[in-house]
């Protein structure tokens, strides 16, 4: 079936009438490009600094998944914590940590992908100097999404080894 130019044009103006258009910073001062709105402040009972989250897909009975999208302001990072089905973390912007419990801190930045295993104890953040952007995704919900631990000391987050 052909389409004139019109109808496309005419389609694609009134389907982008309905969107959002994303929260975009600009890169500068340790900030990154956000894909997705900034969201709510994470509390700060599981994060040292300012991190912001936006729920992606909500937890449901039929794809047992939680999606969303997090910004860390740079020095900022999650408590430890655990995931009873494990975590994919998908860094779409920034530089930052991530550390399994016993094993040497990585550095994280734009396309990396990162698995947390079950019920292993974790954490990710970003650098001092540079936010960081990421999309999480919780599988399998019904064994439990997240266990919140104590704060990740600043002996850890400096420590590369």
């Amino acid at each position: 079936m052909k389409y004139s130019f019109f109808a496309v044009f005419a389609f694609a103006a009134l389907f982008n009438m309905g969107c959002k258009e994303p929260v975009s910073t600009k890169a500068t001062d340790g900030e990154t490009n956000a894909i997705f709105p900034k969201g709510k402040l994470g509390p700060a009972a599981n994060f040292t600094g300012k991190a912001w989250n936006t729920d992606l897909v909500a937890n449901d009975t039929r794809y047992n998944t939680v999606v969303g999208n997090v910004y860390f302001e740079p020095g900022a990072r999650s408590n430890w914590h655990i995931h009873p089905a494990g975590q994919i973390l998908i860094i779409t912007d920034g530089v930052g940590y991530h550390q399994i419990k016993g094993q040497p801190r990585q550095t994280i930045k734009k396309g990396d992908v990162v698995k947390c295993p079950p019920n292993v104890m974790h954490w990710h953040g970003a650098s001092p100097d540079t936010g960081l952007q990421q999309l999480y995704i919780v599988p399998n919900t019904e064994k439990g999404i997240v266990k919140w631990l104590h704060p990740v000391s600043n002996e850890e987050y400096n420590n590369s080894k």
